[in-house]
């Protein structure tokens, strides 16, 4: 992991950050976020539990915690895999090839199955946002957003819904 910068929890090993950038020619290019790294007591016998701490919009990626859906780390997690796969293969190829029939984030599954461009828009929008070298160093488990930045998102996640217009 040399090649990364890493910052240790309470100077535990099993707890960590790791700084992350998005891979180029993707929407996520530019983006930095900060990764929360938990290593249980079995590893690597055991998968680490990753998650994002500065918001991202992604299919596989829980926008409000950070965590990530990916197979390889959530069911087939193998001893022979190490925290240089995670960061250097499994992350990358998530965010490239976004899998929107498993979504963690139906918003951004549906934006990207129906609206391809207008989903690279809103990746691009949240990397400049909430990716930036600042937001990650920023990033303390909580996704900040003003109250301003709730309500536009908020207006954006109806788009495409059924809501009643008597709720109002």
């Amino acid at each position: 992991m040399s090649d990364y910068e890493v910052t240790l929890v309470n100077d535990n090993i099993q707890e960590f950050y790791v700084r992350f950038h998005g891979p180029e020619e993707t929407p996520f290019a530019g983006g930095v976020w900060k990764i929360h790294v938990e290593l249980p007591d079995q590893y690597p016998y055991k998968s680490p539990s990753i998650g994002f701490m500065n918001k991202i919009f992604h299919p596989n990626i829980d926008e409000l915690s950070g965590s990530v859906c990916l197979d390889v780390i959530n069911q087939t997690w193998s001893p022979m895999f190490d925290m240089i796969n995670i960061f250097e293969v499994f992350l990358p190829q998530l965010l490239r090839y976004p899998n929107p029939n498993d979504p963690l984030n139906g918003d951004a599954a549906a934006l990207l199955m129906r609206h391809p461009k207008d989903y690279d828009a809103k990746v691009k929008d949240y990397v400049q946002r909430y990716a930036t070298k600042e937001a990650a160093d920023a990033a303390d488990g909580k996704p900040s957003a003003t109250d301003e930045e709730q309500e536009e998102d908020a207006e954006m996640s109806d788009i495409g819904s059924f809501s009643d217009p008597d709720e109002d």
